[in-house]
């Protein structure tokens, strides 16, 4: 597995860091962050996606809260490779 760190909040305690990789094969972020809280959720899925979609969230998948500050650490695909570029036009 290709994984790069990105980076992490700075001055963060060290219980509390959200984190930012790339997997550079895929082109796909890993994010340790904040869990979004159950009014956020729910304010989530009143809003919706797209028509006839659940609203629900599978116990695979989480919702997270990014700190606007982590924002400036997610790359751009020209910033990555090839491959992950390829990857995330799939």
């Amino acid at each position: 597995m290709a994984m790069k760190f990105l980076d992490i909040i700075p001055n963060t305690p060290v219980d509390e860091s959200p984190t930012i990789w790339l997997h550079e094969e895929t082109g796909d972020l890993l994010i340790q962050s904040y869990k979004a809280t159950d009014e956020e959720v729910r304010e989530c899925q009143e809003i919706g996606s797209i028509p006839g979609h659940s609203t629900d969230v599978p116990d695979h998948e989480a919702i997270i809260r990014l700190p606007a500050v982590m924002l400036k650490y997610i790359p751009h695909p020209e910033n990555y490779g090839e491959a992950a570029s390829a990857a995330t036009r799939a």
